[in-house]
């Protein structure tokens, strides 16, 4: 049996389509990771920096800036920019917003925008975004930061648009129970990277999906399918092997395009900000991870999301004649739902659209999405670890069937 695999795996891995669609699709993957390192670009009061010197100037400014979220901090933060709205020589105007200028913003605002937007923000409206100079109105004596954050995800939940059940809106309450607080808040440049990037792996399962396309369809092609079939161990170790060879084939190439799309926002942002919680990205997240934990349980997601793709384009090149009547079906159902928006978090409509590859790739971990059967409620990722392996599991023994009942060419 190893024998077998060895040969169907080195068949699919010397093709040289395969091997330039590879190629081609590591490099795009690089570009792709790449671009917010290139295009990276920040200000300080000589003017912008980019890329790589942008970069260090942004880390050497948020090691200064590694704090703890408590209510202490926050108010002495909200009470240093309202002293500095005070001072009429620091306050520009633009016929809408105040806001600081010169020494004041460069030297107080500046090094620590990101995290006073955070702050800010999280006393605004669910939906809104706040800047710095909106702290100077908030009267901290009545609402503390996470007892407005507490308020902030009630509304959200009770929201009419969300149209939540009891035990929906139970669920998340108790799932937000479980995130500690205070948040530790530093720099996390990196890590933001990869998990607002992860759909853009769409390219690498589409270029595995060709690799493995040929595997029964070409046998069609080739005549050999009569050979195959009437051999003793045709309908069984032959069939097992050629299935094994290309989930291990997608396994191994996916797992270097991974290899590429996290090493390079790493490599020059740095590992740092791991251990932060998911919160530091929005406050209301209610999810009780770190970056780390979040990027790896979401990674498990698109593996579970390319193995089912591959089980798909087994299942199709053993019914269709031609590997690209198979990349016909394939390409639509990767990318027709990336043009699709949905209209909420709840509905048939919108259900069905988080689940399908390409927004089963995005982790969705801010949106409250949930999905309901009887008592039971999964938020989106727990139901994606769950209907992914199924449909797996279907699409296999679908395509073995399938090539065993195959009627070879007289």
């Amino acid at each position: 049996m190893k024998t077998l695999v060895k040969y169907e795996f080195l068949k699919i891995l010397r093709k040289p389509s395969t091997l330039i669609v590879m190629v081609v699709s590591v490099l795009l993957t690089a570009f792709l990771f790449g671009l917010p390192i290139l295009q990276y670009q920040t200000y300080n009061q000589e003017g912008v920096l980019r890329g790589l010197a942008g970069i260090e100037y942004e880390k050497a400014l948020a090691s200064e800036n590694t704090v703890v979220l408590n209510d202490e901090f926050v108010q002495d933060v909200v009470q240093e920019v309202t002293q500095l709205f005070a001072d009429p020589d620091n306050v520009g105007f633009d016929g809408t917003e105040k806001f600081l200028i010169g020494n004041a913003y460069w030297q107080d605002i500046a090094p620590k925008e990101k995290l006073l937007r955070l702050i800010a923000t999280n006393y605004a409206k669910q939906g809104e975004s706040a800047g710095y100079n909106q702290l100077p109105e908030l009267n901290l004596s009545e609402t503390s930061f996470y007892a407005a954050r507490a308020e902030k995800i009630d509304a959200l939940l009770n929201a009419s648009s969300r149209n939540l059940s009891d035990a929906q809106k139970q669920y998340w309450q108790n799932l937000n129970q479980h995130v500690a607080v205070p948040f530790n808040y530093g720099y996390y440049e990196g890590w933001e990277v990869i998990l607002t990037s992860f759909e853009l792996l769409i390219f690498a399962i589409l270029s595995i999906c060709i690799g493995i396309a040929p595997v029964f369809s070409n046998e069609y092609q080739m005549g050999t399918d009569a050979l195959i079939l009437s051999a003793k161990y045709g309908k069984t170790k032959c069939v097992s092997a050629k299935i094994i060879a290309a989930f291990l084939f997608a396994i191994i190439a996916f797992t270097l395009h991974i290899i590429v799309a996290f090493g390079l926002p790493l490599a020059f942002f740095g590992f740092d900000g791991w251990q932060l919680p998911l919160q530091i990205l929005g406050t209301t997240i209610p999810y009780p991870f770190t970056l780390l934990q979040m990027c790896l349980i979401n990674t498990g997601v698109l593996y579970l999301v390319l193995i089912a793709m591959a089980g798909l384009t087994l299942l199709l090149s053993a019914k269709l004649k031609t590997p690209y009547m198979v990349l016909a079906i394939l390409v639509p159902v990767l990318f027709i739902p990336m043009f699709l928006t949905p209209t909420g978090t709840q509905g048939i409509y919108n259900q069905l659209l988080f689940l399908l590859p390409y927004r089963a790739m995005m982790p969705e971990f801010g949106k409250y999405i949930s999905y309901q059967i009887g008592g039971l409620v999964f938020d989106v990722l727990s139901v994606r670890m769950i209907v992914y392996p199924i449909i797996t599991i279907v699409f296999v023994i679908s395509a073995c069937h399938a090539f065993k009942k195959h009627q070879v060419s007289a």
